[in-house]
């Protein structure tokens, strides 16, 4: 029998709980409207109130206003349409278009402190200006800022990513499938990689090298390489275990037949899937070392090193810190967000769980 105080449905009694799920969920929907009246509300039309109580109700909107919609998405697609997953979807999309085609934009000046001397500085944010995100203490964009600093992130996270995942995955992909000695050896190398602190591995690197993004992305690579060497030497363990990989040699397909023709399609499923998170990771170190003043310098934007230049006016000009700020947090969020369905998605071991 059925108990609709403890929210629990007999076998027999699945549709019962459907119609009852239904009306709870749908009556959120008015969340939507009034969230979005009330970004509009702390963005456009509250100028003259505290910047706390703008961020607040902006804050409290973005939250209202994501409920509504998926009570929405639900409605429409099923209690199994997952919003958060498809607005990181469409957030990463927005923020690699706009690293794509920032230098084709006609933005204004965000780069060059001569070229916005007619600018006014500290601009507060305003959708519908000139400069919809503000301008900094030099009075440059800030919305090309966090633009050109998507650019910077992406090109330096990805091309350690791609780094991290070659070397990695190679050196992972042959200990574990050759085993003995070497895979001993390939275990010690990268537990001692992993076992060093890497802010002061980091920190130490930018002192010797000239920091540009190539550069970085080398440096940043250091921090993935390890964790694909384990990662690739475990999923290589799994799948050198299965029936296809014992067909192939029983057929006497050569090792490196084996390793390129079916291991290493198998094993890079779950290495991509694992990237969105590394890039995450990566995002954050690049942008702690620009914050450091270690790492990107300026004219070239970066999200750290615009955080370290607004922090010194954030009482009086909070978005000079959470604009580039937010921006960053969200497209981690995002990162995140989508790395887990991708891991549910092409993980074996995640859809085991």
């Amino acid at each position: 029998m059925s108990d609709p105080a403890l929210g629990t449905v007999a076998p027999g009694e699945p549709e019962v709980r459907a119609r009852s799920a239904e009306p709870r969920s749908i009556w959120l929907w008015p969340l939507l409207p009034i969230g979005i009246a009330a970004i509009f509300v702390g963005t456009m039309v509250l100028n003259d109130v505290t910047a706390e109580i703008r961020v607040t109700l902006v804050l409290a909107g973005i939250v209202g206003g994501y409920f509504g919609l998926d009570a929405l998405c639900q409605r429409r697609w099923g209690s199994g349409f997952d919003t958060s997953a498809w607005l990181s979807g469409f957030w990463l999309t927005l923020v690699g278009l706009s690293a794509i085609t920032v230098a084709w934009l006609p933005l204004p000046e965000s780069k060059l402190v001569k070229n916005a001397l007619a600018e006014t500085p500290r601009l507060r944010p305003d959708l519908f200006s000139e400069h919809p995100l503000g301008t900094n203490i030099q009075a440059l964009d800030m919305l090309g800022g966090v633009m050109w600093g998507a650019r910077t992130s992406l090109i330096i996270s990805l091309g350690a990513v791609a780094i991290g995942l070659l070397i990695g995955g190679v050196i992972g992909i042959t200990a574990g499938y050759f085993r003995g000695p070497l895979d001993s050896g390939v275990g010690i190398l990268a537990d001692s990689m992993l076992a060093f602190p890497p802010l002061i591995l980091l920190v130490a690197m930018a002192t010797v090298f000239t920091q540009n993004q190539w550069t970085m992305a080398l440096e940043l690579s250091l921090l993935g390489i390890p964790t694909y060497i384990r990662l690739a030497r475990a999923n290589t363990l799994t799948f050198a275990q299965r029936e296809f990989v014992l067909a192939a040699k029983a057929m006497g397909s050569g090792d490196r037949r084996v390793i390129f023709r079916e291991l290493m399609p198998n094993v890079a499923l779950p290495m991509v899937s694992y990237a969105f998170l590394v890039t995450a990771v990566l995002i954050v170190a690049e942008a702690s070392l620009s914050f450091l003043g270690v790492g990107i310098q300026p004219p070239e934007p970066t999200w750290g090193n615009m955080i370290e230049a607004g922090q010194e006016s954030y009482q009086d000009h909070p978005h000079l810190v959470f604009v580039p700020g937010i921006v960053m947090f969200m497209t981690v969020f995002a990162l995140n967000r989508v790395g887990d369905k991708a891991r549910e998605r092409w993980d074996p071991r995640e859809a085991q769980l």
